[in-house]
């Protein structure tokens, strides 16, 4: 890769994907097993950060670890199948592809379930890292020599800016576009349909950003 190749990060949850059916689906499956209730309609309006935060809304701390390896185990069968491709997706990734530039994905999410999401709808990331939250994602976005970062979360800005990307959200996750826009996204967009177009505008040098 050259100092010049465009590279582009993407979040995953709420960003590129719509996993809140499967998600929501694990979680259930997790009430089952551990006899613990968990609210899955609600966990499920608060996706991005680690799983590791919301158990601790349901589960003592010393249950943490084991519970997320539960919940991880279970993942691979209740959430893969029922999780959508959010609108836009695969032309967002086709959009840097050809303006002959890497489509990376950023997420916190378990980094082998990340790629089994990607492989059964057919998104064609050039790079998938997983295990990195907020401030935490710079560290994959610069290594990779990413100059954009596009995501749905507050945290997803922070990690942007961490990084020195340009910030560019999408409204389609818990974060609606005045939160993104107060975090300091540099563009905020109603979701990734409008991507390819203020893409084709930033490498023209004509885009707001």
């Amino acid at each position: 890769m050259t100092a010049h190749t465009l590279t582009v990060g993407f979040d995953l949850d709420m960003t590129l994907i719509d996993s809140r059916p499967g998600i929501k689906a694990a979680y259930q499956a997790l009430t089952a097993r551990t006899g613990t209730y968990i609210d899955a309609d609600l966990a499920v309006t608060r996706l991005g950060p680690p799983l590791e935060q919301e158990l601790r809304n349901w589960f003592p701390e010393e249950e943490i670890a084991e519970t997320a390896n539960l919940y991880r185990e279970i993942y691979t069968t209740h959430a893969i199948e029922p999780t959508l491709a959010m609108a836009g997706a695969r032309e967002a990734i086709a959009a840097v592809h050809a303006h002959g530039g890497r489509a990376i994905v950023v997420t916190a999410k378990h980094e082998p379930n990340a790629k089994l999401h990607l492989a059964h709808l057919g998104i064609d990331a050039d790079a998938v890292i997983g295990w990195l939250w907020a401030e935490a994602k710079a560290e994959a976005l610069r290594e990779h020599g990413a100059t954009v970062y596009v995501g749905d979360h507050t945290g997803d800005v922070r990690g942007a800016r961490t990084a020195g990307a340009l910030s560019v959200a999408v409204a389609t996750g818990p974060c609606d576009a005045a939160e993104l826009r107060a975090a300091g996204a540099d563009v905020v967009l109603g979701g990734l349909a409008e991507f390819p177009a203020w893409l084709d505008a930033h490498v023209a040098g004509n885009a707001v950003g």
